[in-house]
């Protein structure tokens, strides 16, 4: 397994945040389009995606429409497109996090070190958690609602497995939303809500009830006290 695909069709740009990662210790491959990054990634496991927008046929969003249907790694998406449609569409779409173009190559670095922590916690890689019918491999990154397996990828996977690690906990949503997305996020507290209301349509017997992801009033969520 190597450490990062680059998805990328500047080459010079491409080839010098290459470069800049290697310096730091990671493995990386770059790809100029997504037809070839596809192609890569049925050639080789990888632990982050590094994905473009702006890219020659199929766009970054498209590619990563592809990627969702049959892998979780953590993806970061780069842009010069900096509306909140945008931004929103890349979460919707699965992405972990967007930075914006230009950017710093250090923050760059900064943001991928953090998601490859959260989604890769040595601690954590073993980990199995379950609760109400629900069963959390986060090595794996799979989730299973009653032994059948549902797709629960990017965000909404570590969002499930932060709250199921703190069960019956009553977490203030500022809380979770520093700890799931990190304090130099881009997105705003209302995404916490967004994929609340996305998880429980996933793993709910009734999304309009819940008894899994409990709101707490004035304070914000709980998971499961009592499954």
């Amino acid at each position: 397994m190597k450490d990062i695909l680059i998805i990328e069709d500047n080459e010079q740009l491409g080839t010098l945040i290459g470069d800049f990662l290697k310096r730091e210790g990671y493995s990386t491959d770059h790809a100029l389009s997504a037809e070839d990054g596809l192609l890569r990634l049925e050639q080789e496991r990888y632990k982050l995606l590094l994905l473009d927008v702006m890219l020659p046929g199929k766009d970054g969003f498209e590619a990563l429409c592809e990627i969702r249907k049959s892998r979780n790694m953590p993806v970061l998406m780069m842009s010069a497109k900096t509306d909140d449609d945008s931004k929103i569409l890349g979460l919707e779409t699965g992405a972990d996090d967007y930075v914006e173009k230009p950017f710093s190559i250090p923050v760059l670095c900064s943001k991928i070190k953090a998601l490859l922590r959260r989604s890769y916690d040595t601690a954590a890689e073993k980990q199995i958690l379950s609760a109400g019918g629900l069963t959390v491999d986060v090595g794996s990154r799979r989730v299973y609602k009653n032994g059948s397996e549902i797709a629960v990828s990017g965000k909404e996977f570590d969002l499930l497995v932060y709250l199921m690690q703190h069960k019956g906990q009553a977490m203030r949503k500022e809380t979770i939303f520093n700890e799931v997305w990190g304090v130099d996020c881009f997105s705003e507290m209302s995404s916490l809500s967004v994929y609340i209301s996305w998880l429980r349509d996933k793993i709910e017997d009734d999304p309009k009830n819940p008894v899994l992801i409990q709101t707490v009033y004035r304070v914000g969520y709980r998971f499961g006290e009592g499954v």
